[in-house]
């Protein structure tokens, strides 16, 4: 059975872990990011908006429900189907759920609401294109930071008990800095033969590149950001 490390924080480590039992995989779990609620303030949210875009989960999760209440009555746009599930238990009333890429996601804005104010709920690190997007097709776009994602450190002893001591047959990597922080774990002396043969899966390839070239031949990328595509490249390199 092969054993594979699950690097995504909760809630959604324990669906993957879940995920992967059922396919005949042995789950390891070991984090390497958090996500923390940051503070915001809801008066200044809806003036103007014409929208609310999502693109990670954890944008609602960890936004206050008085900030929820101020936009719950806009147009949700949610990048794919897990996030537009977690706008809809937040309390959007009106959730679409888009492509599951944030670059197409910002496209289908830029022709939907053209000129017209977006509130972007997102964390305090993300990727920068879809914002980008928006404002070079004339979309103004109201970051308002819900959440912050910092790195999980390890001794080697902690990484070891979680491993047993025993290599990784395979690395899930679900973010850049998560990538980054296995990066730094695998460059430890004591830790270097638990992943020598290990074969690492990116959801994307941003995310592979925060990897550097730990991984060489071993590293694969699914061709689409999404977790069913992601544990159908493990299921085919099995």
């Amino acid at each position: 059975m092969l054993r594979v490390l699950v690097t995504r924080p909760e809630p959604g480590a324990s669906r993957t872990m879940s995920l992967l039992r059922d396919r005949g995989f042995e789950p390891v779990l070991l984090p390497l990011t958090e996500t923390v609620a940051m503070p915001v303030a809801a008066d200044p949210l809806a003036a103007g908006a014409a929208a609310v875009a999502i693109t990670s989960a954890n944008g609602v999760r960890h936004a206050p429900k008085e900030v929820i209440a101020a936009l719950a009555a806009l147009p949700c746009h949610a990048v794919g189907k897990r996030t537009a599930e977690a706008a809809r238990k937040a309390g959007f009333l009106s959730v679409s759920e888009g492509p599951g890429d944030a670059e197409a996601l910002a496209d289908s804005l830029a022709g939907d609401v053209p000129g017209k104010t977006i509130v972007y709920l997102c964390g305090r690190v993300r990727f920068p294109a879809f914002e980008q997007r928006l404002e070079a097709a004339g979309v103004p776009v109201q970051a308002v930071e819900t959440y912050d994602t910092l790195a999980v450190d390890y001794p080697d002893e902690a990484v070891l008990a979680r491993l047993s001591g025993e290599p990784a047959d395979a690395v899930l990597l679900y973010s850049a800095k998560a990538a980054a922080a296995l990066q730094a774990l695998i460059s430890r002396p004591t830790l270097q033969r638990l992943f020598e043969k290990t074969r690492f899966f990116a959801l994307s390839a941003r995310i592979a590149a925060a990897l550097g070239d730990t991984a060489g031949e071993r590293l694969r990328i699914a061709e689409q950001p999404d977790e069913e595509t992601l544990l159908a490249l493990l299921r085919a390199r099995r």
